[in-house]
């Protein structure tokens, strides 16, 4: 047995592979070709696919929307704009139809709505457009550092463009400190994005609270609510939200299309990312797809009506999920609020497990790997690094997510194989060994070879 100060070097040289990113530096890019060849062979076999639980990830059309589609893409193919004929007028009606249904989700007005090609877009436009519009007098955007890719990679081209702007930390457990976001806003304050649920931890943050902060400091509010539209109850009113950026593949409907909210009273204005023939109030130049948008209406529609079911029973599916694996494994942590999150997003972390071999040995199941390392980066997730998760935590996460189609039996067995290959790694691990008989991870100074 090793004593606590001892240096590590023959004894982790046997199973190399199963050891933390960061004691394997030496692990390059050129790992990516023999994982690509997997991924082919994989997909060549001719076996049943994988369980699906990556619902953050996309959801399965659902099969009324597409029934609401159909007639669209054959029949009633007119351009909406069009206003001489029968082919535009019904189409424009399908169009409005479905912008009513997507108001009404979140107690909107119709005219508040606009069409745009899916979450990302809106999120750009809310960002840039009411940034630059306001520029003049005010030249600082507040977010903060779990936010959606799209969200900070358009801070960051706004800071290029000499806006200022303040990536606030979140705490432990995912949230929000509202102290600090009430200090952090200032008189030059434009913008302060926040997401409604995140999408790799499932954490819920406390929208309500930052509008009304919001509101009272003169301050537009925008929340990204791709993961949360549809999903839990939502009043843009209720929130003193000021845009609202919505997707449709997260909501069981067509990919290819979203909706962003633009508050008209009080008004918010923003400068467009694209020009031409002035649609959408002329926010959102080009033809609006009469199909993807009578999709988004109907999804939109079935969801309210589905709602506090849906919620219920994926409620009761997390639950089971949880219970299952870590009644049976020990040294498992569900990451973010343990209260204020979204049930169907379940980020846990298996200590002394690597994520991504946990991932290939559950390979009849579709999951995704909390870490967002790959064979290039020995970063882990800037979400994780974020909430402050121990790097070998964070590079040992998986995010299951579950949905409107998930069953009971697909949970059973999502769990029970998970249970099987985590103690299958763990015998393989020195780091879990070394455990077992009592010495102190931490104590130890490793070195490199």
């Amino acid at each position: 047995m090793l004593s606590p100060g001892r240096t590590i070097s023959s004894r982790l040289l046997r199973p190399a592979l199963w050891l933390p990113f960061r004691l394997c530096p030496e692990r390059t890019a050129t790992s990516s070709r023999p994982k690509e060849l997997i991924k082919k062979h994989e997909l060549e076999k001719d076996e049943l696919r994988p369980l699906y639980m990556d619902f953050q990830a996309t959801t399965p059309m659902d099969p009324r929307v597409l029934d609401a589609m159909l007639p669209y893409q054959v029949n009633y193919y007119g351009n909406p704009h069009s206003r001489t004929h029968a082919y535009g007028w019904e189409s424009e009606t399908a169009m409005e139809t479905a912008r009513k249904q997507v108001a009404d989700l979140i107690g909107a007005d119709p005219r508040e709505i606009i069409f745009t090609s899916g979450a990302t877009e809106s999120n750009n436009m809310a960002i840039k457009g009411v940034a630059r519009f306001y520029q003049a007098k005010k030249r600082h955007v507040i977010t903060t550092q779990t936010e959606h890719k799209c969200v900070l990679d358009s801070c960051r081209i706004l800071e290029a463009e000499g806006f200022s702007v303040s990536y606030l930390p979140v705490q432990k457990n995912g949230l929000l400190d509202l102290k600090l976001l009430e200090d952090s806003i200032s008189a030059d304050t434009s913008l302060v994005s926040v997401m409604t649920i995140n999408n790799e931890i499932g954490v819920k943050q406390p929208i309500e609270e930052i509008g009304q902060i919001c509101r009272s400091k003169g301050v537009f509010f925008h929340t990204d609510a791709a993961q949360a539209v549809g999903k839990i109850p939502l009043n843009v009113s209720d929130c003193k939200v000021d845009l609202m950026s919505i997707s449709g593949h997260k909501i069981y409907g067509p990919k290819g299309v979203g909706a962003l909210y633009v508050r008209r009273r009080p008004r918010v204005r923003l400068e467009p990312l694209q020009n031409g023939g002035g649609q959408e109030r002329g926010l959102r130049s080009g033809t609006v797809p009469t199909p993807l948008a009578v999709g988004l209406g109907a999804a939109c529609s079935i969801a309210q009506k589905e709602m506090e079911y849906d919620e219920q029973r994926v409620t009761m599916l997390a639950n089971r999920l949880v219970q299952k694996i870590m009644s049976e494994v020990p040294d498992v942590f569900l990451n973010g609020d343990h209260e204020q999150r979204y049930p169907g997003c379940i980020n846990l972390s298996f200590a002394y497990v690597e994520g991504e071999s946990l991932l290939m040995a559950l390979k009849d199941v579709a999951l995704s790997s909390g870490s967002a390392c790959t064979s290039a980066s020995l970063e882990p997730s800037y979400v994780l690094r974020a909430i402050g998760a121990e790097e070998d935590l964070a590079h040992s996460s998986i995010r299951f997510g579950i949905g409107r189609f998930t069953t009971e039996e697909e949970v059973d067995y999502t769990a029970e194989k998970c249970i099987q290959q985590v103690r299958r790694l763990r015998e393989m691990s020195p780091l879990w060994e070394m455990v077992q008989e009592g010495i102190d991870l931490k104590s130890i100074k490793w070195t490199q070879h």
